[in-house]
């Protein structure tokens, strides 16, 4: 009996879901979990992603969706009610560029619905998922190291700098951070772990698609492993908001500890420069 209780140990694979993960970052921390044996599921809106995912990590589960459309991402969400997971990732995100672009209401419904209101929507499932598995499951749920379960959003340093004239992108990243800080806070009689990850800019193919096939000229910008080994790390020690590259989390600190009536003068004339 010994023997076979060591052997269902050594065979367990925690599973890992990721909302947004056919791409970029996202795809990047699936297939890290997967190279650390994780059983992977990644959520997306593109059906070639999708089908690129299928042909070449064919161990990985890809579901479709559509986030934007809060009834199509519940029909997900009951549909996966039923797998155990313990790590959940939300990468999804929408960017429009306020400097230079008109924000139209298609931007405004994209960006809202996306980085805030499909992230609550997710959030609160999942939590709901690992409390219920936890009732349900001692046993199933007997982590060890980095099986612990755990909730983990992909915000943006952009929603640490608190001022009037932040973005609508910055503004929702920031709602973001304070809602994963109140799932934090929710979760410790659980002992579910939520982090934030708050990074700069990484060089994934979105963000050169959106510089001219280019991003290089972004100030302290890192590569996608790099981000990957950040995020990593920032959960093996229970970060609860985790700023990266560090030079960018100096420079956001000294923001905000100035005085909002010169915050708010030097922000303001940037945004201004750029329009």
């Amino acid at each position: 009996m010994k023997a076979l209780v060591e052997d269902t140990t050594r065979n367990y694979a925690p599973h890992i879901i990721i909302v947004g993960g056919t791409s970029g970052l996202g795809l990047a921390l699936a297939l890290h979990h997967k190279t650390l044996g994780w059983q992977v599921s990644v959520v997306g809106s593109s059906i070639e992603k999708i089908a690129d995912i299928n042909r070449q990590h064919p161990a990985i589960v890809a579901y479709v969706c559509d986030l934007t459309d809060s009834s199509q991402t519940q029909t997900l969400l009951d549909n996966l009610s039923g797998i155990p997971f313990q790590r959940l990732i939300y990468s999804a995100g929408s960017y429009t560029n306020e400097r230079i672009h008109h924000l139209n209401q298609a931007d405004s419904d994209q960006m809202l619905a996306i980085n805030l209101q499909a992230f609550e929507q997710v959030f609160r499932w999942a939590s709901s998922q690992l409390k219920q598995q936890l009732k349900q499951s001692h046993q199933a749920l007997d982590m060890t190291g980095g099986d612990r379960p755990s909730l983990i959003c992909i915000a943006s340093i952009a929603g640490t700098i608190d001022y009037p004239y932040a973005s609508l992108y910055a503004k929702s990243k920031r709602a973001m951070i304070a809602t994963a800080s109140a799932y934090r806070a929710a979760l410790i009689p659980y002992d579910i772990q939520v982090n934030c990850i708050a990074s700069g800019y990484i060089d994934t193919q979105a963000l050169r698609d959106l510089n001219d096939g280019d991003a290089s000229h972004k100030p302290f910008i890192m590569s996608t492993q790099a981000a990957v080994d950040h995020i990593m790390q920032a959960i093996d020690d229970d970060v609860e908001l985790a700023i990266f590259p560090r030079s960018m989390r100096y420079i956001t600190s000294a923001l905000n500890h100035l005085p909002k009536l010169v915050l708010n003068w030097i922000l303001r004339s940037k945004l201004d420069k750029a329009k």
